[in-house]
C-alpha cells in the first residue's frame, strides 16, 4: 500500500542518491501565470527516474540484492537503475532493443550496468528481462508500476511544498504515470487544495483516453517526440491513483511541445527532453484554468537526443511565429526578387533562404514561383509581411 509515510521515509533513503533540485522561477514563458520550474533534468542520470528506482532497490532483502536487479528501458529508466544498483553496490542487467541510440547504450553502462541488446522493438526486450528474471530469480524493477517506484517519484511533492507552500498548482507530465501518482498522492495528503494537472503527448493518449474512458486503455501504437512518455497502457496501480487524486488530464501537441522546448532554451537556458517539456506546453498553451494562478511545472528529464534537437528547434520555431516560409506566384521578369527583398526588409524580416522555380502549374504562362524562408519576430510580424507583398501586387500561394 501507498502510504504519505512511505513517501517521507523515501526521502530520508534517497539522500545519499539524489540530489535536490530547487524550484526555480520561469519569466516570458507562460505571461498568464506565475510559472515556476522543478527541473528534475537537473537531476543524477537527468531524470527523475534515480528517485523512484533508488528507492525500490533500496528496499530489497539482503537476498534480492544479493541475486541483483534486472530492467528493459531505451533511456531514462535503464540510466537510474544502473545508478542506483551502483550506489547501493549491486549487479544491474538493462535488457534493450538493439535498435537504441548507441549514445543511450553506452550511458547505461558507464552507469555501471551490464547491457543485454535484444533484437526487435521495446516488447520484445521487455520479455526478454521477464525470461531472465524468471531464470536468474532477479528483481524486475518496473519503471512506474509499482509502490515503491511511486513513493520515490512522490519525493518530488515534498521538496516543491518546502520551496513552496503557497502555490495554487502542479503541472506533470503522464506516461505510465508513475510520476504524478507519487507527487498527485502526496500533495493530496498535505495539501488538498493544491491542483494537481496531468499532461500526455496527443501522439501518446493511453492515459488520458483512459481516464476518460473509465477503464485502462492500450494503444495500438503510439508517435511523439517525447519518447520518455510514449507508453501505450497505463499501470493497474497508477490508474487507480490517478483516478482518485488527478483533477484533470490534457494533452498536448508535437508543435506545442516544441515550442515549449525552445522557451526552455532561449528564456531559461534549460535543456528538456520532449517529456519533460509537455508540462511546460500546457502552462504556455492553456491547457488549464491557471490563469492568475501560481503553478508549478515538472520538468520531468533533460535527456533529448542531440541529433534530433536542431529539427525540433526548427519547428518550435515556426510554430512561434519565429520563422517562415512563404511561397509566391510572380510573372518571371527582370526585379521581381529584388522588389520582394526589399519589402522584406523594410518590415524588418531576415531573407535566410530563396528557391526560385520556373516550372509549374502557375496561372500565367511567364509566371513563376519564389519560395522564401525568413526569420521573423512573431505571427503579427508574418501578418504585416504578407499584407505589404500584398500591396505591392504580389500574391501569396
Amino acid at each position: 500500500m501507498l502510504t504519505l509515510d512511505k513517501i517521507f521515509h523515501a526521502q530520508v533513503v534517497l539522500k545519499d542518491i539524489i540530489r535536490p533540485t530547487p524550484v526555480t522561477r520561469a519569466f516570458g514563458i507562460a505571461p498568464d501565470c506565475e510559472l515556476y520550474l522543478k527541473p528534475e533534468n537537473l537531476q543524477n542520470t537527468g531524470s527523475f527516474k534515480l528517485r523512484g528506482s533508488g528507492y525500490k532497490i533500496a528496499m530489497l532483502s539482503e537476498e534480492e540484492k544479493a541475486k541483483g536487479v534486472i530492467a528493459c528501458s531505451a533511456g531514462n529508466h535503464a540510466q537510474g537503475v544502473a545508478l542506483a544498483a551502483s550506489k547501493c553496490g549491486i549487479s544491474s542487467l538493462i535488457c534493450l532493443p538493439d535498435s537504441a541510440p548507441i549514445s543511450k547504450i553506452e550511458a547505461t553502462k558507464n552507469y555501471g550496468a551490464k547491457v543485454c541488446l535484444v533484437e526487435g522493438c521495446y516488447d520484445d526486450a521487455y520479455n526478454k528481462a521477464l525470461q531472465l528474471r524468471d531464470e536468474k530469480g532477479y528483481t524486475f524493477v518496473h519503471p512506474f508500476d509499482d509502490e515503491n517506484v511511486i513513493a520515490g517519484q512522490g519525493t518530488i511533492a515534498l521538496e516543491i511544498i518546502k520551496d513552496l507552500d503557497d502555490i495554487d498548482a502542479i503541472i506533470v507530465p503522464i506516461g505510465g504515470g508513475g510520476l504524478i501518482s507519487g507527487i498527485a498522492y502526496a500533495i493530496k495528503s498535505i495539501r488538498p487544495s493544491i491542483k494537481v494537472y496531468g499532461v500526455q503527448a496527443a501522439g501518446a493518449p493511453s492515459m488520458y483516453n483512459s481516464i476518460k474512458k473509465g477503464e485502462i486503455e492500450a494503444l495500438e501504437n503510439v508517435s511523439t517526440i517525447a519518447d520518455g512518455i510514449a507508453v501505450k497502457k497505463p499501470g493497474v496501480n497508477t490508474f487507480d491513483i490517478i483516478s482518485k487524486y488527478v483533477d484533470d488530464i490534457a494533452t498536448v501537441t508535437e508543435d506545442e511541445i516544441s515550442s515549449a522546448i525552445l522557451a526552455l532554451i532561449e528564456k531559461q537556458k534549460m535543456i528538456a527532453e520532449g517529456a519533460g517539456a509537455v508540462s511546460v506546453a500546457a502552462a504556455m498553451f492553456n491547457k488549464f484554468p491557471i490563469k492568475g494562478k501560481k503553478v508549478v511545472s515538472v520538468v520531468s528529464g533533460g535527456n533529448i537526443d542531440v541529433t534530433i534537437l536542431s529539427r525540433v528547434i526548427e519547428r518550435g520555431l515556426m510554430k512561434s511565429g519565429r520563422q517562415t516560409s512563404l511561397l509566391i506566384e510572380l510573372i518571371d521578369k527582370p526585379g521581381q526578387l529584388q522588389n520582394v527583398s526589399r519589402i522584406i526588409a523594410e518590415c524588418g524580416g531576415n531573407v535566410i533562404s530563396v528557391h526560385h522555380e520556373r516550372a509549374g502549374e502557375t496561372e500565367s504562362v511567364t509566371g513563376c514561383y519564389l519560395r522564401i524562408a525568413m526569420e521573423t519576430r512573431n505571427y503579427e510580424h508574418v501578418e504585416e509581411i504578407v499584407a505589404a507583398l500584398k500591396k505591392e501586387g504580389f500574391k501569396i500561394v
